[in-house]
C-alpha cells in the first residue's frame, strides 16, 4: 500500500509558519486539497498562498483565529462551502508564551488554553458533520506534555489535555470509522535563532544528537492522514529523537 491522498479534503489550523506550513505542502504535494488558517496577516501567509498557489487552485489560506468560537464556525463553513466535506483535519494551531507560574494571569492562561486545547476541541465540534467514515483528525501536541516545563505551566497543560481529548475522542468516534491521534513533537529547528546553550543541551538530551526538522514532523502527520495507519487510532506518537 502507497501513501496516497488524492482527491482527500483537509484542513490545517495555524499552517503559514514552522511545523504547520510544512504540514500544508506536505499534505498538498500528497494530493490532497487544503484549507488553512493564518491568525495575523504578513509575509508568512502570502508566501504560503504563492506556494500553494503553484499546486494548483483548490488550496486556500484563510485568516481565521481559533481562539474564538465565532472563527472556528467561520472557517469550517469554508470548508463545507468549498469542499463539501473532509477527510483530513488537523489541529495544529497553537500559542506559548514563558512565564513563572506566580505571574501567570488569567488572560495569558485563557490565551494560551484557548487557543491550544479549546480550539482544537471546537474545531473538530464544528467539523463533525463533515467527516465520514475513514476520517483522520490529528493533534498536533508536544513532548512537554508528559515532562513538565518550567515557565509553561499553561502550555503544558494545553497540551496534557489534548492527549486526554484525543483518547476520549477516539472512544466515541471510533465506531464511526473515524480515527484520532496525537502526533507529539520534540525541540524542533524553528524560523528563530535558538541560542547556543540551549541548542547544546537539547542535543544532549536527544539520543539521535539533533533537533528535529518541521518536515519531520509532516511526514508523520502524513501517514496519519493515509490508509497506511488505518488500524491507528487513540495513540500519541512522540516525534523526538528519542529524547
Amino acid at each position: 500500500m502507497e501513501l496516497r491522498l488524492a482527491g482527500k479534503k483537509a484542513i490545517v489550523t495555524g499552517g503559514t509558519r514552522g511545523i504547520g506550513r510544512a504540514i500544508v505542502l506536505a499534505l498538498a504535494q500528497a494530493g490532497a486539497d487544503v484549507i488553512t488558517c493564518y491568525r495575523q496577516e504578513g509575509e508568512a501567509a502570502d508566501q504560503l498562498a504563492r506556494e500553494l498557489k503553484e499546486l494548483g487552485d483548490q488550496h486556500h489560506v484563510i485568516k481565521a483565529d481559533v481562539g474564538k468560537p465565532e472563527e472556528i464556525e467561520r472557517l469550517v463553513e469554508e470548508c463545507r462551502s468549498r469542499f463539501g466535506s473532509l477527510d483530513v483535519v488537523v489541529n495544529n494551531a497553537g500559542a506559548i508564551s514563558h512565564i513563572p507560574f506566580a505571574e501567570l494571569t488569567v488572560e495569558e492562561w485563557r490565551q494560551v488554553l484557548d487557543t491550544n486545547l479549546t480550539g482544537a476541541a471546537f474545531v473538530v465540534g464544528k467539523a463533525l458533520p463533515l467527516l465520514g467514515e475513514g476520517a483522520s483528525i490529528i493533534n498536533v501536541g508536544s513532548r512537554v506534555a508528559t515532562v513538565g516545563v518550567p515557565l509553561r505551566a499553561h502550555y503544558t497543560a494545553a497540551k496534557a489535555g489534548l492527549i486526554g481529548l484525543t483518547r476520549s475522542l477516539a472512544k466515541e468516534l471510533g465506531p464511526k470509522g473515524i480515527r484520532v491521534n496525537v502526533v507529539a513533537p520534540g525541540p524542533v529547528e524553528t524560523e528563530m535563532d535558538i541560542p547556543a546553550p540551549v541548542r547544546e543541551r537539547y542535543q544532549n538530551l536527544i539520543a539521535l544528537g539533533r533537533l528535529g526538522t518541521s518536515e519531520e514532523i509532516a511526514n508523520v502527520v502524513l501517514f496519519l492522514a493515509s490508509d497506511l495507519s488505518s488500524f491507528v487510532c487513540g495513540e500519541t506518537i512522540h516525534v523526538d529523537g528519542g529524547i
